[in-house]
Order: C-alpha cells, then sequence, then structure tokens
C-alpha cells in the first residue's frame, strides 16, 4: 500500500475517474434565481400542468427534488420553457411550503398516506340526499380528515328534490358546520350556484365526496364554460356512482378574484391511518367539553369515558358519540361502504 507524507503533491494523489463521462457530482444545489413562479393545477403520470401567469405550463419534477413530490394546490418555481407552446416542457426545482395539507388513506390498516391538496383553505363535503343515499359516517371521516389539517368544513347536500335535508341538518346542525341544500333544478338553472359561491369566493376549496352524488355536476356549474369536465351517472342496481373524475384538478371559479376549486375523484372510502386516534374527539366539538372528566388518556371507548354520562345529561347527540366511537373502534372498516 502506498503511504502519503505529509507533504503530498497534488498530483501524487490518486482520483476515482468519472465513468460516465459527464460533469463532477456536487451537492450544491443550483438556485434558479430567475424561476418563474406558478400553481400546480393537475398531476398526471409524472407530469404537471401548471399556471404561470395566465399561461398554462406542462412540466416535470427536477431531479434534485428528490422524493419530494409536488401535488394540485401546490405553489411552485419553474424554469425552462414557459411558453406553454404544444410539446413543450419546463421544469419544477422548488416546492414553496404548504399552508396545509390533506391527507387520506385508502382504508385504516394502509400505511401509505395520500395528499389531496396542498394549500386549501376549506373542505367541500358534498352529499346526495338520495341516490345515492346519504353515508352519515364518511361524512364523519371527511370531517376528522378536514380538522385534523386545519380546513373550514363546508357540507354541501345536492338533490334535494328527491328528499328531505331536515334529517341530516338535525345530525350536523349543532356541529355549527356551513351548510348549503341544493337541488337538480336549482343547479340546472342557476339558482343555487350563488348561494354555494358565497362559501368560496378568494378561496381555494377542495370537493370531496362519494361518486354520484353530483360533486362534478356543481363543480361545473361554478367555473367557466370551457373548462367543465364530463359527469357519470348512477348504477340503479348497485346505486353507486361511476368514476368521471380520475384525478384532482384545480379549476379557477367563474367570475371570482382568486377563488378556486378542487375537484376531486369519488371516494368510497376515506382512510384516517394517518391520524392520531387522539385528535380524533377535535372533530365533534359537541363532545369535547364532555370529555373534562374523563381519565388520563381516556380512549373515549372504555368503561369510566365522561362521555356517556354527558350525552345522558343532554348535552349532545347520542348518534355523535356512535359515530365518534365507531371511528376510534372500526378504523379498519371501509365507512363508504
Amino acid at each position: 500500500m502506498r503511504r502519503y507524507g505529509k507533504h503530498t503533491d497534488e498530483d501524487d494523489i490518486r482520483s476515482r475517474p468519472n465513468r460516465k463521462g459527464n460533469r463532477p457530482r456536487t451537492n450544491i444545489r443550483p438556485k434558479h434565481e430567475d424561476a418563474a413562479e406558478g400553481m400546480v393545477l393537475t398531476v398526471d403520470r409524472g407530469r404537471l400542468t401548471c399556471l404561470v401567469e395566465d399561461r398554462v405550463i406542462l412540466a416535470m419534477k427536477a431531479r434534485e427534488l428528490g422524493r419530494k413530490a409536488a401535488v394540485v394546490g401546490d405553489q411552485v418555481a419553474l424554469v425552462g420553457d414557459l411558453s406553454g407552446n404544444k410539446d413543450t416542457l419546463a421544469r419544477i426545482v422548488r416546492i414553496a411550503d404548504r399552508t396545509s395539507v390533506l391527507r387520506r388513506t385508502a382504508d385504516d390498516d394502509d400505511p401509505y398516506e395520500r395528499v389531496v391538496v396542498a394549500n386549501a383553505d376549506q373542505l367541500a363535503i358534498v352529499t346526495a340526499l338520495a341516490d345515492p343515499e346519504p353515508r352519515p359516517r364518511l361524512i364523519d371521516r371527511c370531517l376528522v380528515a378536514a380538522y385534523d389539517a386545519g380546513l373550514t368544513p363546508l357540507l354541501v347536500m345536492t338533490k334535494s328534490d328527491l328528499a328531505s335535508p331536515d334529517k341530516l341538518l338535525e345530525l350536523y346542525g349543532h356541529l355549527d358546520i356551513p351548510h348549503v341544500v341544493t337541488s337538480r333544478q336549482e343547479l340546472e338553472s342557476g339558482d343555487a350556484v350563488g348561494r354555494v359561491r358565497e362559501h368560496l369566493d378568494g378561496k381555494v376549496t377542495a370537493f370531496v365526496g362519494h361518486s354520484g352524488v353530483g360533486k362534478t355536476t356543481l363543480v361545473n356549474a361554478l367555473v367557466p364554460e370551457d373548462l367543465r369536465r364530463s359527469t357519470g351517472h348512477v348504477n340503479a342496481v348497485t346505486g353507486r356512482g361511476r368514476h368521471t373524475t380520475t384525478s384532482a384538478l384545480a379549476l379557477p371559479l367563474a367570475d371570482s378574484d382568486g377563488g378556486w376549486v378542487v375537484d376531486t375523484p369519488g371516494v368510497r372510502s376515506f382512510g384516517l391511518a394517518h391520524i392520531d386516534p387522539s385528535r380524533v374527539i377535535n372533530a365533534f366539538p359537541d363532545l369535547v367539553p364532555g370529555t373534562e372528566g374523563c381519565p388520563r388518556a381516556c380512549s373515549h371507548d372504555e368503561k369510566d369515558c365522561a362521555l356517556d354520562q354527558w350525552v345522558a345529561d343532554g348535552h349532545a347527540d347520542p348518534a355523535r358519540l356512535y359515530s365518534l366511537r365507531r371511528l376510534l373502534a372500526t378504523r379498519e372498516r371501509r365507512e363508504g361502504d
């Protein structure tokens, strides 16, 4: 083995050649100070459609970002061809810090988190009053995810011409959740659009809901005509809708200054594996005061839980405690089924 003394010459040091023949590797990442700012509108198989000023740009993620992925709603910095012309491709070199992240898992035992949307202000939970029947437990799960992400929930009930909203309003009315009731005729005539828009102007709102509840129909009534998406129908046998929205897409609110809606694929379940069970109670503000008498580290699903007496004394609806405990005890079940 050759040994080097204290005064070795630089030429005496053996260096490993770069076998690929390209420039040496470096950990110094370029600053891209001239990068343009944009917003991710949708993601499709590694290609990201972004809005830069008034141009729609197709881009890919820079290798230097590593495994960090951009999602719908992300504010990003782009370099390269930003003309928006056909067959051009830009590069995303930075992803700004997110103000909020809405996540879900496929099931409660699925360890893989899926980011639904970044930087949203509120979550519009769309449910039909009939065809298909409303699923309160799925609504509860969406509420849990919204509160965990710091989003303001908005309950939108569709197809009121087929069934009364009274039952759901009774169940969720005391939670002080903003809500809008619409019918198919009102959406077609535009009468319901104004009532929904009151909650959307100037905000980024993600729309979630079971397939067939009319979510995309509602979104189409809110966005410019040339940006509307195709809609499907509800199967008369299964009572389930057909997935016509296959990827999340951010769309500008028509005639709005800064308002955006994010249409997401219909969900059959909303897994909460990423959420600490101790935080689930935060989605039930009507029950939180009742936990003051609970023993330390109470799971709220045990013999000494103070919530039983709280509900028995008439402070909250027993159905709310049932929903909470169902989430805590049977998180492995698919609540959309």
